[in-house]
């Protein structure tokens, strides 16, 4: 079965196939570096379940701003704050909300990472 080793920044350290007998054998060589080079690409995280974006919000210390916040918005923006299964983060909502709290784009991309590690 083949996995990937991944480095704490992200970046890929190898790909392996796990043998029966399980030892990791090597099968990406640098002999196709477009290969190579899709696969260090950062992993971006585009969404993360409710219970992971909310977990996040606990341990940024967010979580009580954050409702603040949805208590003066619309009804359909509580209710799906409230009842969503999954937080995208490019959706109108998220847009809005991480605007209203000052989050810059990486920011964003990192707080949607850390979540999707929860």
């Amino acid at each position: 079965m083949p996995f990937v080793s991944r480095s704490n920044e992200g970046a890929i350290d190898g790909v392996f196939e796990q043998l029966q007998e399980g030892n990791a054998e090597d099968f990406l060589s640098d002999d196709n570096p477009e290969l190579v080079a899709f696969l260090n690409t950062p992993i971006k995280v585009s969404s993360v379940s409710a219970r992971q974006f909310r977990l996040m919000l606990r341990r940024s210390g967010l979580l009580e701003q954050v409702k603040a916040w949805v208590a003066q918005q619309d009804g359909e923006t509580q209710d799906a704050f409230e009842y969503s299964g999954t937080f995208v983060k490019d959706s109108p909502m998220m847009t809005a909300g991480f605007q209203a709290m000052g989050f810059t784009t990486q920011q964003i991309d990192a707080f949607f990472m850390a979540a999707a590690q929860l």
